[in-house]
């Protein structure tokens, strides 16, 4: 098919962002490639407002933000930090159903659900009955991680796998699967296989050289659970030559006052920065990267080809960033440093140890994840021109 014939070819594309960015930053560079291969994109953005996302020429519908509350990810807030009403919920569901209807879209992607995003259930659930309503029915994709969040509580596998099985027509796996595949994390993987397609990492275009090089750059994803990370860092490079040149990046949603109070600390050779839009190129011309095992992250440092000291996130049962660091370092890829009790003179000792390593080789692994998945919807849409509804097994 002709790029110029999917001109019309009309995608919504549900993201919501409860703490970290890292949901958004993927589903904006899948956003940007589908608009690079002739779609016409809007993107559904639920949480919170970040600077630079999804990124120019992406069409957006914000519905009134939620993000993670003071519990974590079992509850609710608004933009004002308060907890959400039946009737702010009831009130986001009709917003969001009445986009659906007004987008009459050719394929509908909603990032990680059923796998992930319970806490939407109250609005997926409805936009789910609305699409199998619709006189035509669009593709139902879900855009989804490599790598998920094990240790499921009983029931959840098996629910998830009910709601693919009846309305979905692709799980959308963003990953190589010579890394990771979908059935390690995921037990149930092989009663939905047929809908199941790899798409390769996500990972950014090959970057330009930077316009200033630094020998360890140190990063915290969006910033939400990074404070003691980037605290660690200030301190560790106190104990380090100062010819060493450091850049730190908090991420924007590290609260002001934190940011306040690490500026106030910053040693002589350390840049301080919330965002640098330059991210994936200063990398390529770093000595070290020094980050959590955040997808987003991972996949700029692959691409990038530089060594890399990994601190995963494990808070709250968290188990997905230590899986992901673990395999890279198998592969010789990174080295890990538990995030547990991390001190300024540990994280200082594996930075110098760092330093010193070779560049690593990198394996070949698929990078390509964002054209391709726009390369599988169209070829999808071009052998099923007209979609009828789907009929589970």
């Amino acid at each position: 098919m002709e790029k110029g014939s999917l001109s019309k070819r009309r995608v919504f594309f549900y993201v919501q962002h409860l703490l970290g960015i890292g949901h958004l930053a993927r589903a904006s560079r899948i956003a940007k490639a589908l608009g690079e291969r002739g779609f016409d994109v809007a993107m559904v953005m639920g949480g919170l407002p970040v600077p630079g996302f999804p990124g120019a020429g992406i069409k957006t519908v914000a519905l009134p933000a939620v993000a993670a509350g003071d519990h974590g990810f079992s509850g609710l807030c608004d933009a004002a930090g308060d907890p959400v009403t039946p009737a702010f919920l009831e009130h986001r569901k009709d917003l969001l159903i009445d986009a659906l209807r007004r987008a009459k879209p050719d394929v509908v992607i909603i990032e990680a659900f059923p796998f992930g995003r319970r806490q939407m259930r109250f609005e997926l659930l409805p936009l789910l009955d609305a699409i199998a309503a619709m006189e035509r029915r669009p593709l139902v994709a879900t855009s989804l991680r490599d790598i998920l969040q094990e240790r499921l509580k009983p029931g959840r596998a098996e629910e998830t796998v009910a709601l693919v099985r009846e309305h979905f027509d692709l799980v959308l796996v963003h990953g190589d699967p010579a890394f990771a595949r979908l059935e390690e994390t995921f037990p149930l993987a092989g009663e939905i296989a047929d809908r199941v397609v790899y798409t390769g990492l996500v990972a950014p275009p090959p970057p330009e050289q930077p316009g200033e090089r630094f020998d360890v750059v140190v990063s915290a994803g969006g910033g939400a659970v990074g404070k003691e990370l980037i605290a660690a860092a200030l301190a560790a490079a106190r104990l380090l030559p100062d010819a060493l040149r450091w850049c730190l990046v908090t991420g924007p949603n590290l609260p002001q006052g934190d940011f306040d109070a690490l500026s106030a600390a910053v040693p002589a050779g350390v840049g301080l920065f919330r965002f640098r839009q330059d991210f994936a190129n200063l990398l390529t011309g770093a000595r070290l990267s020094v980050s959590q095992a955040g997808y987003n992250t991972v996949c700029d440092v692959l691409r990038a080809g530089c060594a890399s000291l990994l601190i995963p996130f494990t808070a709250g049962g968290e188990t997905e960033q230590s899986t992901r660091a673990e395999r890279l370092e198998r592969l010789g890829l990174a080295a890990v440093l538990p995030e547990e009790g991390i001190t300024p003179e540990d994280l200082a000792h594996r930075v110098e140890a760092m330093l010193v390593r070779p560049r690593p080789a990198m394996p070949p692994l698929d990078l390509n994840g964002a054209a391709q998945t726009a390369m599988i919807l169209e070829d999808r849409l071009s052998r099923d021109r007209t979609i009828r509804p789907f009929r589970s097994a």
